[in-house]
């Protein structure tokens, strides 16, 4: 596990393949045969249905259905499974999928394609269909006011790769794994490795368009700024259905350096990344370096250790950098030989993960499937963590086995940001974001529950050197450990509890927001906004 989880085809077992959903019940036939009848009728599309809407019946169902899920505790024989997948390819597709399952008491699963690492966007416990978004993938930008507009279904590899083809001083504050849509990165906030510079993905979004519960296409004025602000970073899925994003192109240099070292000698590692705490929130905005800590191999055979390794980029020459990190971060020994100049967009091939030189075609996959079982957790750095106890944590993750730990630094734009510009609240004052990835390769229960324990564990190990009252978390690392509703009832309550560690005080005009939009609350899943509690 590196920079970024990249999901690589997962070859289903036989069993599951020839699973046949002997257990749907009757009432289930029944409900998506209604669904079907309504969409035919509604949309008039008979002879196309069968090209967009997959069932059980369907020989590709379950390949479609698991393609697309990258966590695979959500792709097992076990998982509830949709009535139907509907495959949009226009918006009276998207329109008539939210009337008829709101008509035969259905939820919607919307999905655009990422991460999703709790599978929100292709489980649920109640009779559902998927809404998948991977056909909205138009990208046009517009040069003249250095805008684009991107469909919800595009990738950051595709949005990247447009804008390359465009300008080669232009790019955009997202993610470094390519193959995540920007539906749901932006709408839950979406951070990158231009953040310090540019702030969030969703600090440079202009306008948007939504589908709403009644099938109304909502742009910003239609929606109103309520509405419009708790899109961006409140998550999409709890308001209606993303369409598209109009966002502000950055402005990058047309040369930056990047450089990914690995500092695996146990003091020297500690050092750096002991160091690397006071150091990297306080860099010029232009500089981001992610430290990663991660159980590896050890030098002699059969032992274990704790690796560590420094991945950045600088939006300018490395000449530049190596001067600069020789003066303000010397434990890290940072070499000229050890950095790389290139394009920006060269540069999101690199922190993907892929050898200098690979053909910028790369950023054009998809994620294909689930390659590894895993449970991610976030946390929020505000004061460093003494030498002593990250040496306690080492030990935790040596135990632990298949973990990584990734720290993404803050200052620079995130700080100067208000935390009520967007819902994303967790600005000045911190120094870091954590992610926690425990993973397995081993199907089963038992298997599942060790690892589950041990990440918890974990986590429970950090409480004192993070953020309290709340323990903040990032809505786009989903998370039900810090709290989650039934599938068929969104608790006002209990969604204050997740709801107060994802947004903060956000929270309350977040709901105020779905109130407006969806006020019988129809989008909904087990960390969805609730609508204000109707007065009995």
């Amino acid at each position: 596990m590196v920079s970024c989880i990249r999901s690589l085809v997962f070859v289903l077992p036989l069993l599951f393949l020839l699973h046949s959903f002997a257990s749907t019940t009757a009432s289930s036939d029944s409900i998506l045969y209604n669904f079907i009848q309504c969409f035919q009728n509604i949309s008039q599309f008979s002879t196309t249905t069968s090209a967009i809407v997959f069932t059980h019946k369907n020989s590709s169902f379950s390949s479609t259905l698991v393609s697309r899920i990258d966590n695979r505790r959500y792709s097992i024989r076990e998982t509830p499974k949709p009535l139907a997948i509907i495959e949009a390819t226009i918006i009276p597709h998207v329109r008539t999928t939210i009337l008829c399952a709101k008509r035969h008491d259905l939820q919607i699963r919307i999905r655009s394609g990422g991460h999703d690492f709790e599978g929100i966007a292709s489980v649920s416990g109640v009779p559902f269909v998927i809404l998948d978004m991977l056909n909205f993938r138009n990208i046009e930008i517009k040069m003249s006011d250095e805008t684009a507009w991107v469909e919800a279904g595009a990738s950051l590899g595709e949005l990247y790769y447009k804008i390359a083809n465009t300008s080669k001083v232009h790019g955009f504050a997202a993610s470094v794994c390519p193959g995540v849509c920007t539906g749901g990165h932006i709408s839950g906030g979406g951070y990158g490795n231009m953040m310090r510079k540019f702030g969030l993905s969703s600090d440079n979004v202009l306008d948007a368009k939504i589908m709403d519960v009644n099938g109304r296409i909502l742009d910003r004025k239609g929606m109103g700024e309520d509405v419009f602000w708790a899109i961006r970073g409140g998550g999409g899925g709890s308001f209606g259905v993303i369409l598209s994003w109009k966002i502000r192109l950055n402005r990058v240099a047309e040369k930056v350096t990047v450089f990914n070292v690995e500092r695996n000698e146990k003091e020297v590692g500690l050092e750096a990344m002991y160091r690397w705490q006071y150091v990297a929130p306080n860099l010029p905005n232009e500089v981001f370096i992610r430290a990663m800590a991660g159980v590896i191999n050890g030098s002699e055979e059969g032992t274990k250790t704790v690796g560590v390794s420094f991945i950045g980029m600088f939006l300018g020459p490395k000449k530049e950098l190596v001067s600069l990190l020789e003066n303000r971060f010397p434990e890290l020994g940072l070499k000229e030989k050890e950095c790389f100049e290139m394009s920006w967009v060269d540069s999101t091939v690199f922190w993907s993960n892929y050898p200098v030189g690979t053909s910028l075609d790369v950023l054009l996959k998809r994620l294909n499937g689930a390659t590894q079982f895993y449970k991610i957790k976030s946390d929020y750095v505000k004061e460093p963590i003494p030498k002593k106890d990250l040496e306690s944590i080492w030990e935790m993750m040596l135990k632990i086995g298949q973990v990584w730990m990734k720290w993404n630094p803050y200052g620079g734009r995130m700080s100067e940001i208000s935390e009520l510009e967007t819902p994303f609240p967790h600005r000045a004052g911190n120094l870091f974001l954590i992610q926690y990835y425990v993973y397995w390769f081993k199907e089963g229960k038992d298997i599942a529950n060790e690892y589950l324990d041990l990440a918890r564990e974990l986590y429970e190990k950090m409480t004192p050197f993070v953020s309290e009252n709340p323990r903040e978390a990032f809505l786009n690392y989903r998370d039900f450990d810090i709290g989650e509703n039934p599938e068929n009832k969104t608790d006002y309550e209990t969604a204050r509890v997740y709801g107060k560690k994802f947004f903060k005080d956000n929270f309350d005009r977040l709901v105020k927001a779905k109130t407006i939009i969806d006020p019988d609350n129809f989008f909904k899943n087990k960390q969805s906004i609730p609508p204000l509690p109707r007065r009995k």
